[in-house]
C-alpha cells in the first residue's frame, strides 16, 4: 500500500487534525507541513499546520508570506486530547519536538529516529536530504498535481536542506528537485535562497571570527550572549566552506540552555555521533552524518573549555593547541 493510503487509513477517524513541524522551524519542515496540508485536503482531510518555539528565519517568514502558507505557533489552537497530530521533519521524544496535547498518529522524517511504538503511521527515511522529497512522493503515489506555491516551497525544502544539493543528496531528492524546478516560481526560489541574512547578522559573523578556535580540521566557536539555531546552521556552512576545515562544532547559550550545530565533510567523523559522544551525561544529541544539533538545558553544566576538549577527544585530535 502507498504511504499516502496508509496515513488517511491512520487519521480516517479523525475530524480534528494537526501537522505539527518540529521545534524552530526551518524551511524544509515548513515546506513538507504545507505540501501535506494541501495533500489531505485534495484527499478530503482538513490540517492545520502548527509549531513550538519561533520562527526566526526572515528568509523564512517571507516564504510563508508569499506562499500564504497558514502556519501558527500550537499555543493559538485549542488542543485537546482526542485531536491527532501529524509529526514532519522530526518525532516525539527528540528534544526539538514538543510533545504537545493530542495524540500523535503519524511520523515522518527524515533524520535517525525511532518512533514511539504506538504511532500508527511511521515513514522515516534517513538516506534522504529532504522531508520535502518524501511528501513529494506521495503526491506522484495519489496522482495529484502539485501546484506552483506548494512545488516552490518544496523546491526550497529540497535546497535549504541539501545545501544546493551538495550535502547528502539521494536520488529521490533529485528526482523531485528535477519534477518541481518545472513546476515552481524558481524566481522566488533563488530569492529566498540568496537573500538569507540581513544586515542585523553581520555582528554574529564578526563573533564568529573573533573567537573561532582552530584545530587541525576543527573549527569550534561558543556564543556567550547568544545565536540562535538557525543561524548557527548559516555560520556553520561558512566556516566549513574553508578548504582547511572538516569540522565545525558551535554552540550558544540562548536563555538558560545552550545550543549546538554541527558540520562534518569527513566521512570518519558521523556529526550525528560525535555530537551524542560530546554531549553524554550532560545533554541530547541527533541529526544527520553530515550535520546534527544538541542541547544542554542546564547551562550550570556547560563549561567552553571542556567542551571544546571533549570535541578535540571525540574527533581523535592531536593534543590541545589553540590558534
Amino acid at each position: 500500500m502507498f504511504a499516502h493510503k496508509k496515513l488517511l487509513n491512520a487519521i480516517a477517524d479523525s475530524n480534528s487534525i494537526y501537522i505539527q513541524t518540529h521545534n524552530f522551524p526551518d524551511h524544509d519542515s515548513v515546506a513538507t507541513a504545507f505540501a501535506l496540508q494541501y495533500l489531505l485536503k485534495s484527499l478530503g482531510k482538513e490540517a492545520r499546520i502548527i509549531y513550538e518555539g519561533e520562527v526566526q528565519r526572515d528568509s523564512l517568514k517571507r516564504m510563508i508570506q508569499e506562499l500564504s502558507i497558514d502556519i501558527r505557533h500550537a499555543s493559538k489552537y485549542p488542543l485537546a486530547p482526542q485531536d491527532k497530530i501529524v509529526v514532519v521533519d522530526g518525532c516525539k521524544g527528540n528534544k526539538n519536538v514538543t510533545d504537545l496535547t493530542g495524540e500523535e498518529i503519524g511520523v515522518i522524517d527524515h533524520h535517525h529516529v525511532k518512533a514511539p511504538d504506538d504511532v500508527r503511521f511511521v515513514d522515516i527515511r534517513p538516506e534522504y536530504g529532504a522531508c520535502s522529497s518524501i511528501v513529494f512522493e506521495y503526491f506522484a503515489q495519489a496522482e495529484i498535481d502539485i501546484p506552483q506555491k506548494v512545488a516552490t516551497a518544496l523546491l526550497v525544502g529540497i535546497n535549504m536542506d541539501t545545501a544546493l544539493l551538495t550535502r547528502n543528496v539521494s536520488r529521490a531528492d533529485l528526482l523531485a528537485y528535477t519534477d518541481l524546478y518545472g513546476r515552481a516560481d524558481v524566481a522566488l526560489v533563488n530569492s529566498i535562497l540568496i537573500n538569507y541574512i540581513q544586515t542585523r547578522d553581520l555582528g554574529f559573523f564578526k563573533t564568529a571570527l573573533d573567537r573561532v578556535r582552530i584545530k587541525e580540521t576543527l573549527a569550534f566557536c561558543y556564543f556567550p550572549e547568544g545565536c540562535n539555531q538557525n543561524l548557527m546552521g548559516i555560520l556553520g556552512d561558512f566556516f566549513m566552506a574553508l578548504q582547511e576545515i572538516e569540522f565545525v562544532a558551535l554552540c550558544a547559550q540562548n536563555g538558560d540552555q545552550i545550543n549546538f550545530s554541527v558540520r562534518s565533510e569527513n566521512r570518519d567523523w558521523n556529526a550525528s555521533a560525535i555530537i551524542q559522544d560530546v554531549l553524554r551525561g550532560i545533554g541530547f544529541g541527533g541529526g544527520h552524518m553530515d550535520r546534527a544539533g544538541g542541547i544542554i538545558e542546564d547551562k550550570a553544566r556547560f563549561n567552553e573549555e571542556s567542551i571544546y576538549k571533549s570535541f578535540v577527544k571525540s574527533l581523535k585530535l592531536p593534543d590541545i593547541t589553540i590558534f
